[in-house]
């Protein structure tokens, strides 16, 4: 089986990217020649999605404008948070209300998607089939995290995650997998995705594939400026 639908959540503030967000939406920050969406299309479009549904809210219309200029191959659909933004959770439920049971892949525009996690979704994608899961995440061990101040999410544990102790090694990528069966009887209202994680951990069955990639992620304006000045993007 096949994963061909994809969310990619975009309506976040931005705000620790400031004054950088004050005009321009985190995804669309430069990133070389090209911006975080763009490596995000990108490597679900090598990955093999047919559509990709967007959720936007903070300068909603500079994200839409550029999805419609650019005129990219594939199909794409808005979910606009206009009058409220939804969180992580809130903004997936709302998206997936209109799918039917078949599971999709969420990414987090802010990572530096490339081309070397592609044999990794393709992987995780084996192992969420084979173990019939409704939910796994792709998580990877905080040493190979760029920015070093960041604090594990969880634990791992034969390709289980918990939060049984203080110190966590495994940070989240910003990639899921996930089956609609993850959200039980939620309504469409703010909430994260941590209240998800939380209650398929309390059963655990959380499961997650580890990444080997080093971890590039947007956190704040000085791990950007560091990330484009170490690898002169």
């Amino acid at each position: 089986m096949k994963i061909k639908k994809a969310i990619i959540l975009s309506a976040g503030f931005g705000k620790r990217l400031n004054p950088l967000t004050l005009s321009t939406p985190k995804p669309l920050l430069t990133i070389n020649s090209t911006n975080l969406l763009d490596k995000t299309i990108d490597v679900l479009k090598k990955f093999g999605v047919s559509e990709i549904f967007i959720n936007v809210h903070y300068l909603s219309e500079k994200i839409i404008f550029y999805i419609e200029k650019n005129n990219i191959n594939l199909k794409f659909s808005i979910s606009n948070e206009k009058n409220k933004i939804l969180d992580t959770g809130g903004g997936i439920l709302n998206i997936i209300s209109r799918f039917n049971d078949e599971p999709f892949i969420v990414l987090n525009p802010d990572t530096l998607w490339s081309d070397e996690y592609l044999n990794e979704f393709k992987n995780m994608e084996k192992f969420f089939f084979f173990k019939k899961c409704n939910n796994v995440l792709l998580v990877v061990n905080k040493e190979k995290s760029f920015d070093k101040s960041l604090k594990g999410d969880f634990n791992l544990n034969n390709n289980i995650l918990n939060r049984n102790s203080e110190t966590k090694n495994f940070i989240y990528t910003g990639a899921q997998i996930i089956n609609k069966k993850a959200f039980n009887n939620r309504k469409i209202d703010f909430f994260s995705m941590n209240e998800v994680w939380d209650e398929i951990i309390s059963k655990n069955m959380l499961f997650a594939f580890e990444s080997n990639n080093q971890f590039l992620h947007v956190s704040t304006l000085d791990i950007y400026n560091k990330i484009l000045k170490k690898f002169k993007l």
